[in-house]
């Protein structure tokens, strides 16, 4: 058996034995708003409830183990005490994914993933529309872990009150689970799926991804394409060059021989059989011929 003593390790390295060692891990999706009043969405999951009188949520925005910044979220609960919690289920997840991206400070996730966002009722964050559960929390305290990169900070937050979509309640106004659908976090590129088990979303954190704003409104309001197919379409950093999607069409030409009047809903379908696939370069050249 591999023993290790965690200062003896690098700080990535012990990141990555926990996060795959304690696994899998729910996910906070956390929506706030700056002084300014600009949205902030990102996922979290360092996560948990641990108290349901007074009704508590606490997660952790690590520093940034490679550079030892903060997160704008951290940053935004401080400055404003408020939070909203949204959980992820597999109907999202890719767009969560995409929210996950490093974008600068004031650019709308919402709108880079896009997601809708739902005014709260006792809070001035939005809700993520599309998200089965959600939680308007005020920020009890911070607890900050530590100041080097890869330390924690607990933000405790109290539910003040809740929403469930009615679509995944019995008669008895009871969760089902099976109906909500979660996904969770583990190590590495690899989520869990709570009906179905693990599988794997690519991680882009590397990357700034174009995002669902920038798509043609063609592709932004497909009425084929799923929230998860735009996630990961919104994923890319740049879009195919007229070069690349002519040689594309060339090379399906006997495939596809009438892909130049193809109407939008025909290649959407094809796109999303790409998609289902991981094939986005192939998608994205369909979609863009």
């Amino acid at each position: 058996m591999a023993s290790f003593n965690p200062k003896d390790i690098s700080t990535g390295r012990l990141h990555g034995y926990l996060l795959s060692a304690v696994a899998p891990r729910p996910i906070a999706f956390a929506s706030t708003l700056d002084l300014e009043g600009n949205p902030n969405l990102s996922p979290f999951s360092f996560f948990n409830v641990f108290s349901a009188n007074p009704p508590i949520l606490i997660f952790s925005p690590a520093r940034r183990v490679r550079n030892n910044t903060t997160k704008h979220t951290l940053e935004n609960a401080e400055a404003t005490k408020e939070v909203v919690i949204n959980v992820v289920n597999y109907d999202i997840v890719q767009q969560m994914s995409l929210s996950s991206t490093e974008y600068p400070k004031g650019v709308n996730e919402f709108k880079k993933s896009g997601l809708t966002m739902l005014e709260s009722d006792t809070v001035k964050p939005y809700r993520v529309a599309e998200s089965p559960v959600q939680f308007e929390c005020k920020v009890n305290d911070i607890i900050k872990l530590g100041n080097e990169g890869g330390a924690g900070n607990l933000i405790i937050c109290e539910v003040l009150k809740l929403h469930i979509d009615d679509s995944v309640l019995d008669d008895k106004q009871t969760i089902v689970q099976e109906k909500l659908d979660l996904v969770a976090r583990a190590g590495g590129s690899y989520y869990n799926r709570a009906k179905k088990g693990f599988f794997e979303i690519p991680k882009p954190i590397s990357t700034l991804g174009i995002g669902v704003d920038a798509m043609p409104s063609t592709v932004r309001n497909s009425m084929i394409l799923t929230g998860n197919d735009l996630g990961m379409l919104g994923n890319v950093e740049v879009l195919p060059t007229k070069e690349d999607i002519n040689e594309f069409i060339n090379t399906v030409s006997e495939r596809y021989p009438n892909i130049k009047e193809m109407s939008h809903r025909e290649k959407h379908k094809i796109a999303r059989n790409y998609l289902s696939y991981g094939d986005v370069d192939s998608a994205w050249k369909l979609l863009l011929s």
